[in-house]
């Protein structure tokens, strides 16, 4: 039975009781949080849960009373039928072909949501640049169609099409068709020397995944063309000859629909997500080219991307609105057949690192051996160049990596031919042999520059030394916030109304706007499982300062005691969260968008892991409730708006309230709009493309006021000032 708003009272009483412990968003709606490119952040929403059980002795809402919402679930639980007590050779399943995709496809993209949507492309466009570093292919263009399919075109060498002789197939049939069939697995028969692939999985699971698929290959003067759908040939593989003046042409052009079957989500592609996976490939390979083109009802969007300077680019566009230190160093070296190539720079007004490592073009983002060697290389040669100079005076001082790296933006890509990744989504290097190479490397280098250019080294010393200087100074702050960080009642945030239960998993935290809403949210919440933590006014911007500025600041400490953040800099644990859900709730004005950046700002640059590992929300308030007669309706964006006035009779009498701040609120109404996990609206946020964050972050937070001016005034052009809400 679907969640009805008409539902009785009594009826719709009980089950908010019941089904909180499944926190989902209920309406699929679209905001953003920053003026910029969304592809810094994903935006989830989920469909409403549908009713599944019911239970006696649920206590009112605001009383804490038996744990009914978790009994219920084990009630439930309990009457499940059990499987047979036989278990023979009957239930042992052989899945074949590429049955084991479509039965766990997580597996393989990870997920079904928008992120494995969007690896589908990232595997095709890997295989094409796996061409262009091999050699082979100079230029990749993809289009993101209007019936929500893609096509990625390459102009390489093409992929065979004779007679595999083990499958007596196709061979373009075998690697659409067969899992762990392809050109990179190494040796002499590689049709490779360095490639992300490595399992020979990738174009099958697109292949697999997608409800069709067409493949066209140009090669020794022919044009092959084949259709399949969900994994299997649809059609025989035709050819036919190309014209005299097209007879020379390369390459291979995958299209594909996603299969609706499979993907949880909405179909639909982001053009700035794929652009900045694009932008990153373009970058590592400086002699590629790759277009994207997004074809729309009106408009057509479209971009090229080719950077000659390769990572030396990266970083400068990395640090377009940060005050470097000195002129960016760039190197590449190969050493017993690992190519290790390295942009490095940096800034003073940084307080924070921005690491990226790359092995053969694949984002790690997990980092890995070449990140490890990185580290080092550079903490060593700072500390010796910084005592051999005499610029650190005292014999016993020792800078650390996170001293040292303070400020630093820093790209490291490498070549590896026989890489070791940690599962088919690669997100991490294990190469041991990687870690020396880079080492050696990157310590010869850095030795060598700084040495010749003695401006350069004093300045990085001196950065690395406030920044110990700032972390002494810190010190006390710091020690106080692990002392405090132990959960005792005595110890958490005075304003903090905590909730009942000591679950961080089913816990979550409301983060609201000044006192008026705090007071609010807390008669309105379920104090069993919904905390409450108001700030007042807003917080300190920590992209312009310092460590020991940070600590210092009474709102930042009452977050991170009050979240159970720890000290930043240490490996994070999500089990030392004191709630699993953190949600932001703010007013729908310009300071509550202000506010919300802030703390965006903080949980990104504080810790990072927040968003990996899902525990940031935006909680979307209604804007409008529009009132007839004893009807209320509230809505939550201007064309839910027009949609309810458009429902009304032409000479209907009725009243629309403008919500403009979360205190206006009723604590009935907070708790039916905004706080309800039956009905209210949430924002999963997910850092997909972290360079790009921090580009945003600088931009919008940083000390440059120009680029900032800029950026306002760009995106002023597409305002429309009829709706403005002055």
């Amino acid at each position: 039975m679907a969640v009805l708003r008409s539902r009785p009272l009594r009826l719709r009483s009980l089950t908010r009781r019941l089904l909180h412990s499944s926190v989902f968003p209920s309406r699929p709606l679209s905001f953003s949080f920053v003026p910029q490119p969304r592809a810094c952040f994903w935006t989830k929403s989920y469909p409403r849960m549908g009713l599944s059980r019911l239970s006696a002795g649920v206590p009112p809402r605001n009383a804490v009373g038996t744990r009914a919402f978790m009994s219920s679930t084990l009630t439930y639980d309990s009457l499940k039928e059990k499987p047979g007590s036989q278990y023979g050779s009957d239930q042992i399943q052989v899945l074949e072909g590429l049955d084991p995709v479509r039965k766990r496809p997580g597996m393989y993209i990870g997920s079904t949501g928008p992120r494995g949507l969007h690896h589908l492309v990232y595997e095709i466009l890997d295989n094409a640049v796996d061409e262009a570093q091999a050699g082979y292919a100079s230029k990749v263009d993809v289009i993101l169609h209007e019936d929500n399919s893609v096509s990625i075109t390459d102009n390489g060498r093409g992929i065979p099409i004779d007679l595999h002789p083990v499958t007596k197939k196709s061979s373009l049939e075998t690697v659409l068709t067969v899992l762990h069939a392809g050109g990179k697995f190494g040796g002499l028969k590689s049709g490779y020397n360095v490639s992300g692939g490595l399992h020979g999985v990738g174009l099958s699971v697109v292949n697999a995944l997608s409800e069709a698929l067409e493949v066209t290959v140009w090669r020794d003067g022919k044009e092959y063309f084949q259709n399949y759908s969900r994994g299997k040939p649809s059609t025989a593989l035709t050819y036919q000859v190309l014209q005299a003046d097209s007879s020379s042409r390369q390459g291979t052009r995958i299209r594909f629909w996603p299969d609706k079957e499979v993907f949880t989500t909405t179909i639909q592609f982001d053009f700035n997500t794929i652009s900045g996976r694009i932008r990153e490939l373009a970058f590592l390979n400086p002699e590629l080219t790759i277009t994207i083109k997004k074809e729309g009802d009106s408009t057509v969007q479209y971009n090229e991307y080719c950077y000659a300077g390769g990572l030396l680019e990266y970083v400068k566009w990395l640090n377009t609105d940060k005050i470097s230190l000195h002129d960016i160093l760039a190197f590449r070296k190969e050493t017993d057949g690992v190519t290790v190539d390295v942009a490095l720079q940096w800034c003073a007004d940084s307080y924070s690192d921005t690491m990226l490592g790359y092995a053969n073009s694949i984002r790690t983002v997990d980092g890995g051996t070449h990140i490890d060697g990185v580290k080092a290389a550079l903490t060593r040669t700072i500390n010796n160049l910084g005592k051999k100079s005499k610029f650190m005076k005292e014999k016993e001082m020792s800078l650390s990596g996170e001293h040292v790296r303070e400020g630093l933006t820093c790209i490291i890509s490498v070549k590896v031919p026989n890489p070791e990744f940690e599962g088919q989504t690669k997100t991490r290097l294990g190469n041991p042999e990687v870690r020396k190479v880079v080492e050696q490397c990157l310590q010869e280098y850095l030795t060598e520059y700084l040495e010749l250019h003695p401006d350069a080294m004093d300045s990085i010393l001196s950065k690395s030394l406030n920044a110990l200087k700032a972390a002494m100074a810190a010190k006390r702050a710091r020690e106080l916030v692990r002392t405090k960080s132990i959960l005792k009642s005595s110890s958490l945030p005075g304003k903090l109304a905590d909730c009942s239960s000591t679950n961080p998993a089913e816990s979550e935290i409301f983060i609201v706007e000044g006192d008026s809403a705090g007071g609010s949210a807390k008669q309105g919440r379920d104090r069993r499982f919904q905390a409450i933590l108001p700030l007042r006014g807003k917080i300190l911007n920590i992209e312009r300062k310092d460590e020991a500025a940070m600590y210092k600041n009474e709102e930042i400490q009452n977050l991170i005691l009050a979240l159970g953040l720890g000290v930043k800099g240490e490996d994070f644990k999500k089990e030392s969260l004191r709630y699993h859900k953190i949600i932001i709730l703010t007013d729908a004005d310009v300071d509550g968008a202000h506010i919300r950046t802030l703390l965006l700002t903080f949980f990104f640059r504080y810790q990072k892991a927040l968003f990996e590992e899902g525990c940031i929300y935006v909680g979307v308030p209604p804007l409008y409730k529009v009132e007839r007669g004893k009807q209320a309706h509230y809505c939550y964006d201007d064309a839910e708006l027009k949609k309810v006035r458009g429902s009304f009779p032409a000479n209907a009498s009725y009243h629309i309230q403008r919500f403009k701040g979360l205190g206006e609120m009723m604590p009935a109404q907070l708790w039916e709009t905004t706080m309800d996990p039956d009905e209210r609206v949430l924002k999963k946020l997910v850092v997909e493309d972290a360079a790009e964050a921090s580009v945003v972050f600088a931009s919008l937070m940083g000390t440059r006021v120009d680029s900032r001016k800029e950026l306002i005034q760009n995106a002023a052009k597409m305002i429309n000032l009829e709706s403005l809400d002055i």
